[in-house]
Protein backbone atom coordinates (compact mmCIF):
# COMPACT_ATOMS: atom_id res chain seq x y z
CA UNK A 1 0.00 0.00 0.00
CA UNK A 2 3.18 2.29 0.27
CA UNK A 3 4.13 2.08 -2.61
CA UNK A 4 0.72 3.02 -4.13
CA UNK A 5 1.35 6.67 -2.27
CA UNK A 6 4.50 7.19 -3.50
CA UNK A 7 5.47 9.44 -6.54
CA UNK A 8 7.43 8.17 -8.95
CA UNK A 9 10.53 9.77 -8.01
CA UNK A 10 10.40 7.72 -4.72
CA UNK A 11 9.59 4.76 -6.45
CA UNK A 12 12.54 5.00 -9.09
CA UNK A 13 14.80 5.85 -5.75
CA UNK A 14 13.55 2.75 -3.57
CA UNK A 15 13.84 0.45 -6.62
CA UNK A 16 17.36 1.30 -7.49
CA UNK A 17 18.49 0.76 -3.88
CA UNK A 18 16.75 -2.36 -3.50
CA UNK A 19 17.92 -3.87 -6.86
CA UNK A 20 21.57 -3.30 -5.51
CA UNK A 21 21.12 -4.72 -2.38
CA UNK A 22 19.42 -7.76 -4.18
CA UNK A 23 22.53 -7.74 -6.80
CA UNK A 24 25.18 -7.52 -4.24
CA UNK A 25 23.42 -10.46 -2.14
CA UNK A 26 22.55 -12.55 -5.05
CA UNK A 27 26.20 -12.37 -6.23
CA UNK A 28 28.03 -13.18 -2.53
CA UNK A 29 25.95 -16.00 -2.48
CA UNK A 30 26.19 -17.46 -5.74
CA UNK A 31 28.57 -16.31 -8.48
CA UNK A 32 31.67 -15.51 -5.87
CA UNK A 33 31.08 -19.06 -3.90
CA UNK A 34 31.52 -20.53 -7.54
CA UNK A 35 35.30 -18.67 -8.17
CA UNK A 36 36.36 -18.94 -4.66
CA UNK A 37 35.00 -21.57 -2.43
CA UNK A 38 36.31 -20.27 0.43
CA UNK A 39 34.55 -16.83 -0.18
CA UNK A 40 34.71 -14.87 1.99
CA UNK A 41 37.65 -16.50 3.39
CA UNK A 42 39.52 -14.84 6.87
CA UNK A 43 41.12 -12.29 5.18
CA UNK A 44 37.90 -11.02 3.77
CA UNK A 45 35.51 -11.45 5.97
CA UNK A 46 35.55 -8.61 7.81
CA UNK A 47 35.31 -6.21 4.49
CA UNK A 48 32.86 -8.42 3.39
CA UNK A 49 30.40 -7.76 7.20
CA UNK A 50 31.11 -3.63 6.57
CA UNK A 51 29.42 -3.82 2.76
CA UNK A 52 26.48 -5.77 4.44
CA UNK A 53 25.79 -3.32 7.18
CA UNK A 54 26.58 -0.49 4.71
CA UNK A 55 23.63 -2.29 2.42
CA UNK A 56 21.56 -2.67 4.92
CA UNK A 57 22.27 0.73 6.35
CA UNK A 58 21.55 2.24 2.91
CA UNK A 59 18.15 -0.05 2.82
CA UNK A 60 16.99 1.33 5.94
CA UNK A 61 18.26 5.18 4.83
CA UNK A 62 16.66 4.57 1.25
CA UNK A 63 12.79 3.62 3.06
CA UNK A 64 12.74 6.63 5.64
CA UNK A 65 13.93 9.12 3.21
CA UNK A 66 11.62 7.72 -0.35
CA UNK A 67 8.55 5.98 2.11
CA UNK A 68 8.51 9.37 4.22
CA UNK A 69 8.76 11.60 1.60
CA UNK A 70 5.29 11.67 0.40
CA UNK A 71 4.16 11.30 4.19
CA UNK A 72 5.80 14.50 5.01
CA UNK A 73 4.75 16.26 2.28
CA UNK A 74 0.91 16.05 3.40
CA UNK A 75 1.57 16.63 6.73
CA UNK A 76 3.58 20.05 5.91
CA UNK A 77 0.68 20.96 3.47
CA UNK A 78 -2.12 20.50 6.15
CA UNK A 79 -2.03 23.48 7.90
CA UNK A 80 -2.24 25.54 5.19
CA UNK A 81 -4.94 23.65 3.96
CA UNK A 82 -7.49 24.09 7.48
CA UNK A 83 -7.57 28.02 6.78
CA UNK A 84 -10.70 30.08 5.89
CA UNK A 85 -13.86 29.03 5.06
CA UNK A 86 -14.38 25.39 3.33
CA UNK A 87 -17.09 23.43 1.44
CA UNK A 88 -18.21 20.88 3.26
CA UNK A 89 -18.82 17.36 2.36
CA UNK A 90 -20.15 14.75 4.98
CA UNK A 91 -18.66 11.41 4.54
CA UNK A 92 -20.27 7.73 5.93
CA UNK A 93 -18.07 4.60 5.94
CA UNK A 94 -18.83 1.25 6.87
CA UNK A 95 -17.97 -2.03 5.64
CA UNK A 96 -17.31 -2.05 3.05
CA UNK A 97 -18.65 1.02 1.38
CA UNK A 98 -17.92 5.25 1.12
CA UNK A 99 -20.79 7.34 0.60
CA UNK A 100 -20.26 10.93 0.12
CA UNK A 101 -22.63 13.36 0.46
CA UNK A 102 -23.13 15.38 -2.06
CA UNK A 103 -21.04 13.57 -4.75
CA UNK A 104 -20.15 16.63 -6.68
CA UNK A 105 -18.77 19.69 -5.50
CA UNK A 106 -19.87 23.35 -7.28
CA UNK A 107 -16.69 25.07 -7.27
CA UNK A 108 -12.57 24.44 -6.95
CA UNK A 109 -11.37 25.43 -3.43
CA UNK A 110 -10.71 24.47 0.23
CA UNK A 111 -13.28 21.37 0.68
CA UNK A 112 -13.73 19.73 4.49
CA UNK A 113 -15.20 16.47 4.36
CA UNK A 114 -16.51 15.48 7.76
CA UNK A 115 -15.79 11.62 7.91
CA UNK A 116 -18.29 9.55 10.64
CA UNK A 117 -17.22 5.69 10.80
CA UNK A 118 -20.42 4.22 11.11
CA UNK A 119 -18.96 0.72 10.91
CA UNK A 120 -17.63 -1.78 13.24
CA UNK A 121 -14.09 -1.54 12.45
CA UNK A 122 -11.56 0.98 12.15
CA UNK A 123 -11.12 2.99 8.82
CA UNK A 124 -9.83 6.18 6.99
CA UNK A 125 -10.48 8.33 4.54
CA UNK A 126 -7.98 8.88 1.34
CA UNK A 127 -8.08 11.88 -1.26
CA UNK A 128 -6.34 10.86 -3.94
CA UNK A 129 -6.02 13.41 -6.85
CA UNK A 130 -3.51 14.28 -9.37
CA UNK A 131 -1.39 16.65 -6.85
CA UNK A 132 -1.35 13.62 -4.36
CA UNK A 133 -2.92 11.76 -1.47
CA UNK A 134 -3.76 12.92 1.49
CA UNK A 135 -5.79 11.01 4.34
CA UNK A 136 -7.16 11.07 7.66
CA UNK A 137 -6.17 9.37 10.80
CA UNK A 138 -7.47 5.74 11.55
CA UNK A 139 -10.94 6.40 12.93
CA UNK A 140 -12.40 4.01 15.29
CA UNK A 141 -15.87 2.87 14.90
CA UNK A 142 -18.63 5.46 16.08
CA UNK A 143 -16.41 8.51 15.77
CA UNK A 144 -15.43 11.05 13.59
CA UNK A 145 -12.96 13.12 11.85
CA UNK A 146 -12.09 16.37 9.95
CA UNK A 147 -10.06 16.76 6.76
CA UNK A 148 -9.61 20.02 5.13
CA UNK A 149 -7.94 20.46 1.39
CA UNK A 150 -7.76 22.11 -1.59
CA UNK A 151 -9.14 20.75 -4.80
CA UNK A 152 -9.25 21.98 -8.28
CA UNK A 153 -11.58 21.35 -10.59
CA UNK A 154 -11.69 17.70 -11.87
CA UNK A 155 -12.25 14.18 -10.54
CA UNK A 156 -11.11 12.60 -6.84
CA UNK A 157 -10.57 9.54 -5.62
CA UNK A 158 -12.06 8.86 -2.10
CA UNK A 159 -10.58 5.23 -0.76
CA UNK A 160 -10.36 3.70 2.81
CA UNK A 161 -6.08 2.88 2.92
CA UNK A 162 -6.89 0.06 5.51
CA UNK A 163 -5.00 -2.90 3.54
CA UNK A 164 -7.54 -5.05 1.68
CA UNK A 165 -10.72 -2.22 2.57
CA UNK A 166 -10.18 -0.19 -0.98
CA UNK A 167 -10.48 -3.73 -3.05
CA UNK A 168 -13.46 -4.81 -0.80
CA UNK A 169 -15.21 -1.48 -2.83
CA UNK A 170 -14.69 1.54 -0.12
CA UNK A 171 -13.57 3.50 -3.01
CA UNK A 172 -15.94 6.37 -4.64
CA UNK A 173 -15.46 9.45 -7.08
CA UNK A 174 -15.85 12.85 -6.20
CA UNK A 175 -16.40 15.56 -9.22
CA UNK A 176 -15.29 19.29 -8.21
CA UNK A 177 -16.92 21.14 -11.22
Amino acid sequence: MLLAGLSTGHKLGLAIVAACFIAFALGSSFLAPRRRPDFPGKNGLRAFAIVCFLFFAAMISAVEIFGAGGEAKASAQAPAQQAGPATTVQVRESEFKIVPAPASVAAPGKVTFVVTNAGKIQHDLAVQGSAGTTKTALISPGKSAKLTVTLAAGTYTLYCSVPGHRAAGMVTKLVVK
